[in-house]
């Protein structure tokens, strides 16, 4: 930008008095900062020349003139510096022909210096100012005005669409490069001929009739043409716009065509995918649900047949409806969608669903469809599941099975072998202390030696039990009166310290034992529990006569189904770890110092009772004790045999809420199905603090709390306390892998509270249910 361009930019207030004479100088600055100026003062030439160059913005109001040089010299000094300066003439005596001259030299106005000098100065600046600013927007108006007309004109020439003008008569007044290219001419040979000169005559007709008719109606019009060409049809659309003169009459018309090739083939390819999409949506068997965002919720718009006929046509209700008003606040599915949304992506997560498919395991997909949709896939994945998790199930089963009958093969082959060679050195033992003198002093090392071949002996019996190859001598028992006989033994075997609690069950189903294994069951599970136990406890043996349905061996490996008697050994020790329990039945697999145990106390129980065709469940927690559940076949006698058993009680149904809690996943998860089986809407809780959470949240009645005994934040008791504040009418079961006495004596129960004993049948819990239910 040039000085004098830099001169007209700008318009500040700011004068420069050029006068040699002090005192006029100093009132005059005073004069104008007085009226709103910005006013300085110098006292010659020189100083104002460099003062203007530096600042080509000032008005100059200037004494013609000064002791080194006149106005006309200072305009001139400037103008060969290139800047145009505002100034005003000021003289001592009016000289008509002096302030022509100034005024051709470009002087704003000229004045003379008399009294009225400063009450006449304001105005003048301010006329003066007014006309510089007009001046300023004007050479800004016109620099505009050049600028866009080149601009437009470069980017008319310079665009890839075609753009022409015809006048009236068909004439071109302008084409851009793109046109030109497109002819295959150049823009000088085009412009001022007529469009016939450039077209055969029907093309030349075809495409002027659309410009005429513009020219007649003085109204644009857009047209598509489609070209044949060989390589495949091009298509193009063509704004036809009049350009109007002031009489209101066309006196050019404006064209510009755009190449719409790739739309047109987009918008096929778009229709034939949205067709496709549409078969594959109605068409999918895996139920689909279309979901549009508005604002921050999403309505319904559609789903597909699959979804319409897996719900019994219900999804068809909620089209058009808002997901807030189908969820309830916070549910993951408006989370989910919101998220996929926000994120524009795929997201994928399991679910039991509650709304759609009551009581199914699906696997949600969502995923996001531009500009605003998001496609929800409901994969119903509850038999497949169920069929995945029993096969898990029966392959945990087998891989136990092998392992624990490759072990036992094992111990039984070793424990074989190592009794013949026992026998060898008990009985050369036995041969040479017959043949030694008492007094002979190889009689005490030889004592050592059969005591320890003695012990040894002991241990393979017990590795032979693990095998289930130990002889045995089955009879009918009693187990309560087996269980009798053993008591005193047992009492002395735990010490003083620990009470033996016995609690017999009536009525027991008789069972076939060699009677020693009754005994060594006991004295292993006895011992196991006093060791268990650091100072003053409690050992509790009960029995009692149970029924196992198929659905408690579904999920428990070992169990078989059929009535069993149940021999439950329980104490309030230090309790076991998920690790420990896992290796518990194991060989030589031991928690106790060398010197106090082997690890095949509870191997011989495991084996003793597979040897008799039973099974056993284990229920502990650090700090908590454990219960050992032993499950003996019932001895089917003749009478037995030709009666039917009792139906389980399986129809027993309900529609009640249950509010369920259980720290164990996988019996949540399955108490959970066997109650909405049974018709119970069901609130599922991993812990007491979710269950407060629950009952907080739901809006309706909660009729039955359905409880484990011993959990992490609080037992059973003290939730149901929380509870009872808020649902005063609440009904209570307490469930727990522990004998009823155990949890008794922990203070849990109160008297005449309900209470089921894990593991429970189906018909079992049923019956109970109602039992507690229908209770007044």
């Amino acid at each position: 930008m040039d000085k004098i361009t830099r001169a007209a930019s700008a318009t500040p207030r700011r004068v420069l008095v050029v006068e040699d004479d002090e005192g006029l100088r100093t009132l005059i600055v005073k004069s104008l900062s007085k009226a709103g100026f910005d006013a300085q003062g110098v006292a010659n030439g020189a100083a104002a020349v460099e003062r203007a160059a530096a600042e080509p913005s000032l008005v100059l109001l200037l004494d013609q003139k000064l002791p080194d040089m006149t106005g006309r010299d200072i305009v001139h000094a400037l103008s060969q510096q290139g800047i145009q300066a505002h100034f005003i003439i000021m003289t001592g005596q009016g000289d008509e022909r002096l302030a022509v001259e100034m005024m051709k030299l470009g002087a704003a106005d000229y004045l003379v210096k008399d009294l009225e000098l400063n009450d006449r100065l304001p105005g003048v600046l301010a006329r003066v100012f007014h006309t510089i600013e007009t001046e300023r927007k004007l050479l800004a108006s016109q620099e505009a005005l050049r600028e866009s007309e080149e601009k437009h004109r470069i980017l008319l020439d310079e665009s890839s669409d075609p753009i022409f003008a015809f006048n009236p008569d068909g004439q071109y007044r302008y084409v851009n490069k793109a046109f030109a290219v497109g002819v295959g001419r150049k823009q000088e040979e085009i412009i001022g001929k007529r469009i016939w000169d450039v077209f055969a005559k029907d093309e030349a007709e075809k495409r002027f009739a659309a410009v005429k008719w513009v020219f007649e109606n003085k109204v644009a019009k857009i047209i598509e043409v489609r070209v044949p060409r060989p390589d495949g049809d091009q298509y193009y659309i063509t704004t036809v716009k009049p350009i109007l003169n002031e009489q209101g009459e066309v006196i050019v018309a404006l064209c510009i065509s755009k190449n719409i090739t790739e739309r047109k083939n987009a918008e096929e390819a778009l229709r034939v995918s949205e067709a496709r999409f549409k078969a594959q949506y109605q068409g999918s068997p895996i139920p689909t649900f279309t979901w549009q965002k508005c604002d921050d919720d999403f309505i319904l718009k559609d789903c597909n047949e699959a979804a319409r006929i897996t719900t019994g046509d219900n999804a068809s209700r909620f089209i058009g409806k808002a997901a807030k008003e189908i969820y309830p606040e916070g549910s993951d599915i408006l989370k989910n969608m919101q998220r996929c949304y926000g994120e524009q992506s795929v997201i994928r997560n399991e679910w039991m669903s509650a709304h759609f498919m009551p009581g199914r395991l699906v696997f949600i997909t969502y995923a996001f469809v531009p500009p605003d949709f998001v496609l929800v896939h409901v994969d119903d994945i509850t038999d497949r599941r169920r069929a995945e998790e029993e096969r898990e199930k029966l392959q945990a089963q087998l891989n136990q099975a092998q392992k624990m009958e490759s072990v036992g093969r094992l111990a039984g082959g070793v424990a074989h072998d190592f009794n013949n060679m026992l026998g060898v050195i008990l009985g050369y033992t036995e041969l040479t202390l017959a043949k030694l003198p008492a007094s002979d002093p190889l009689q005490d090392n030889l004592k050592e030696i059969l005591k320890a071949a003695n012990r040894s002996a002991d241990v393979t019996r017990q590795l032979l039990a693990f095998a289930r190859k130990q002889t045995i001598a089955p009879q009918e028992l009693d187990l309560n009166e087996t269980v009798e006989g053993m008591l005193k033994m047992l009492r002395r075997l735990i010490g003083e310290h620990i009470d033996l609690a016995w609690l017999p069950g009536t009525g027991l189903w008789p069972i076939k034992m060699d009677p020693s294994q009754i005994d060594q069951i006991l004295a292993n599970l006895c011992v196991n529990a006093r060791d268990a136990i650091a100072d003053f406890g409690k050992i509790t043996i009960e029995t009692s006569k149970v029924t196992i349905d198929d659905a408690y061996c579904a999920m428990h490996p070992d169990a078989v189904p059929g009535d069993f008697v149940l021999l439950a050994v329980s104490d309030d020790g230090c309790g076991m770890g998920h690790e420990i329990l896992a290796n518990l039945f194991e060989p030589f697999f031991t928690t106790k110092d060398v010197d106090k145990g082997t690890g095949l106390g509870l191997a011989t129980v495991y084996g003793i009772v597979k040897q008799n065709n039973g099974f056993i469940n284990v229920y502990s927690e650090p700090g908590k004790g454990t219960t050992f559940r032993i499950y003996l076949p019932r001895l089917q006698t003749v009478e037995d045999r030709s009666r039917k058993k009792d139906p389980v009680a399986l129809d027993a149904q309900g529609s009640e809420t249950i509010l369920l809690v259980e720290d164990e996943p996988a019996i949540l998860k399955m108490t959970k199905i066997i109650l909405e089986r049974q018709g119970y809407t069901v609130l599922a809780a991993n812990g007491p603090g979710r269950a407060l959470d629950l009952a907080r949240e739901h809006a309706g009645q909660v009729h039955l709390l359905m409880t484990d005994v011993i959990m992490p934040e609080m037992n059973g008791s003290e939730l149901a306390q929380h509870l009872l504040s808020v649902y005063p009418n609440l009904k209570r079961l307490f469930m727990s892998g522990y004998t009823a006495d155990v949890i008794a004596q922990h203070g849990v129960l109160a008297p005449g509270v309900h209470y089921i004993q894990k593991p429970f049948s189906m018909g079992a819990l049923a019956a109970k249910l109602r039992e507690v239910l229908d209770q007044t």
